[in-house]
């Protein structure tokens, strides 16, 4: 038995052509041939040149471009909010060496390392202490290794670069022993102090920027003297709270509050001038 026929429907694309009848079209070919013979650009471009609604250009006179301005501000660490509430920032990351002294307890050091950690920095820590810094370089970094602890004197050089500054962070007692790094681009030094000194006043002069937390009337007194502090500053050092420091420059003082977040708080605890 022969198997059973259908006609075709005559619906363009479906069933099959009579003999001696053209093929029909199939239903998903353009009708107009000439779409086919286009190249695949063109083709692309009516498929994905969509044309949006049609609106009138905004158009600026030229007299007024200049009133035209994009605010921004300066990019680095936040090491907290000033007295106005607004974000204190160091500009930690450059071309040209930075050498920081801060005068306080190992707290405020480790924040400021996470947070270099946090806007791309590689921080290596040289310390007496490891057992202190240990901890937060293997939770910093969500697996990354990107603080790193080394004994004293073992220390190697990061080859810092612009895509991967460096922090080198120096915890050595309250007389720390001169670098063995040499001064490379693209690396700052941070200099930990637990309380001023014999090589303190060298220390103050070469610095270019000194954070100061709660030290006593006599400290203040000889920090006054190199920083050239003014007497209510002298006055209140004695009396900050374990989250404010004095950031001082030659020129420039700033109280700095160290807010921490909840991360730094679960792992470094509530602030502290005391280790």
């Amino acid at each position: 038995m022969s198997a059973p026929t259908v006609p075709a429907s005559g619906r363009p694309g479906f069933g099959s052509a009579a003999p001696g009848v053209p093929g029909q079209r199939p239903g998903h070919l353009p009708r107009n041939a000439e779409p086919a013979r286009l190249g695949p650009e063109r083709r692309l471009r009516s498929a994905f040149g969509l044309l949006g609604p049609r609106r009138e250009r905004h158009i600026v006179d030229a007299d007024l471009l200049a009133q035209l301005a994009l605010p921004v501000g300066d990019d680095g660490l936040i090491l907290g909010v000033d007295p106005n509430n607004q974000p204190a920032i160091l500009g930690l990351c450059r071309p040209t060496r930075l050498d920081i002294l801060l005068v306080g307890g190992t707290w405020l050091a480790q924040v400021v390392a996470l947070r270099a950690a946090a806007i791309g920095a590689r921080v290596a820590v040289e310390t007496a202490r490891p057992q202190l810094w240990s901890p937060m370089a293997q939770a910093a970094g969500g697996g990354q290794q990107c603080v790193t602890v080394h004994q004293v004197g073992r220390i190697a050089p990061q080859g810092p670069s612009p895509a991967s500054p460096v922090l080198i962070i120096r915890d050595l007692g309250i007389r720390p022993p001169r670098s063995r790094l040499s001064p490379a681009p693209w690396q700052s030094v941070l200099t930990l102090l637990p309380y001023l000194g014999p090589t303190a006043p060298r220390l103050l002069a070469n610095a270019d920027v000194v954070g100061l937390q709660r030290i006593s009337p006599q400290e203040a007194d000889v920090v006054g003297k190199v920083m050239r502090l003014g007497r209510d500053d002298i006055a209140s050092l004695p009396t900050l709270a374990d989250s404010v420091a004095l950031w001082s420059t030659q020129k420039h003082q700033q109280y700095v509050m160290t807010q921490p977040t909840d991360a730094e708080t679960g792992l470094l605890g509530a602030a502290r001038r005391m280790d």
